[in-house]
């Protein structure tokens, strides 16, 4: 199929490259012509693990490529993707300005039947609002479906290429027929395309990541209570987790959820509720546990200090908001080092990835290292909030020798209590007890 992607962020550029993958011809749309051009010489904007080898074999293949033209895309096209930004607005609610902006520009382009897509995570009625929008110019047929994603950042290619389920919101017979054809080669392994109405589609996005993000905000809370209690929080997820009711996934208590995704639709949800007149005490919850998890474990760090912080030499292990990308969006470590920043604290860091990112934002407020035991020298203590893999069996021998202090702060839960009590750490984690140096 004929296809174009426009927005070439995570979610379009994912999308798009994996649509070529199964022999699509797929345009993808950027309005950033240095971008395009980047991406035209198969440079990968971004990192995602498995993408670049996809991205280059299609543009090899020319099933994929790269423009700004949007006329161009929309006439070649049967299907036309919208996988653009919905930031939050100053009052919680989603921005539609780029997508039905771009639905206005695309109605007079249409010159014959096409099928308009909102990838983008949207609230419910914004495929009724795009249809207007490209109603008030188009003067062909037209369907607009609602198919929201559900990549992981980190696993996104493989999500999209073996996904636990396709939600398609139509109620037209024509666009079920074309997108049964276009996710086939999806469903190999047992069928999970599910469609339903636009406005159902709409909200299951919605009602998966704020599901999701109460997982966390719940173990977090518990988190809280097994401190006072002198329980283990990772003994309690594993007693739970077993349950085939509850699952093993997003049981691990740490410093609150980051990333694109979590925080801007839980919040989207909270205003939908309130803008109909409802009260969702429970997403409400959600947001405040996950904003003051963050603040509860940078109040460990100052508390260990007796807030005499200034001058402090402190090493962060970890800056995306998790492993396997190079996102920093509502990422905890920009909390923790703003704030510990503004106490005078020196802050040298090492994340595998997210480095280049973290010095767009920061600039030279702190100090980057070169590998995770150059950022340990001579620090006061270590800060851990990336569980990337190659922080969870380091070299403790090597860490004692080149940390001033052997103090850890660990929002990941990464290390076995005895084994830091025999190597004689003050070890702070989240949930269990404290281990005191010896």
């Amino acid at each position: 199929m004929k296809i174009a992607v426009i927005g070439t962020g995570y979610v379009g550029l994912v999308t798009g490259t994996c649509l070529a993958e199964t022999g699509n011809n797929v345009i993808c749309v950027d309005i950033d012509a240095e971008k395009v051009a980047k991406m035209q010489q198969s440079i990968v904007p971004f990192y995602e693990p498995d993408l670049e080898s996809l991205f280059k074999r299609n543009i090899a293949n020319r099933t994929l490529t790269f423009t700004t033209n949007l006329a161009e895309a929309v006439k070649e096209s049967l299907i036309i993707i919208l996988a653009l930004p919905t930031p939050p607005s100053e009052d919680g609610s989603a921005d539609l300005s780029y997508v039905l902006n771009t639905a206005k520009a695309i109605g007079p382009m249409i010159d014959e039947y096409k099928i308009i897509v909102n990838k983008s995570t949207v609230p419910v009625g914004t495929a009724d609002k795009v249809r207007e929008a490209i109603a008030s110019f188009a003067r062909y047929e037209f369907d607009v479906v609602s198919n929201p994603e559900f990549l992981r950042e980190g696993v996104a290619v493989n999500d999209f290429m073996k996904p636990s389920r396709v939600i398609v919101g139509t109620r037209s017979e024509k666009v079920k027929k074309v997108f049964t054809e276009l996710y086939a080669p999806y469903m190999r392994q047992g069928e999970r395309l599910i469609f339903m109405d636009e406005r159902s589609a709409e909200i299951t996005k919605y009602a998966a990541n704020a599901f999701l993000a109460t997982k966390i905000s719940f173990m977090n809370e518990m988190a809280g209570l097994c401190e006072i209690l002198g329980a283990d929080i990772e003994q309690v997820r594993r007693g739970i987790g077993t349950d085939d009711r509850i699952g093993k996934q997003f049981l691990y208590a740490g410093i609150g959820y980051g990333g694109s995704c979590f925080p801007k639709d839980v919040q989207a949800l909270a205003r939908t509720a309130t803008e109909i007149g409802g009260d969702f005490k429970i997403v409400d919850a959600v947001m405040k546990t996950n904003y003051a998890q963050r603040e509860k474990f940078l109040d460990k760090v100052i508390n260990y200090f007796s807030a005499d912080l200034k001058g402090k030499k402190i090493a962060f292990w970890g800056l995306a908001f998790k492993p396997e990308t190079d996102d920093l969006r509502e990422a905890p470590s920009l909390y923790l080092i703003n704030e510990l920043l503004a106490e005078g604290v020196k802050i040298i860091a090492y994340d595998p990835v997210a480095m280049e990112n973290t010095e767009r934002l920061l600039g030279d407020r702190i100090t980057y290292a070169k590998n995770q035991y150059e950022v340990l020298e001579d620090a006061d203590a270590l800060v851990i909030v990336t569980e990337w893999k190659n922080f969870r069996n380091p070299d403790f021998d090597l860490m004692i020798e080149k940390m001033k202090k052997k103090v850890i702060f660990d929002g990941r839960n990464l290390y076995n209590l005895e084994r830091m009590q025999e190597l004689g750490f003050y070890y702070n984690s989240i949930g269990r007890d404290i281990v005191q140096s010896k």
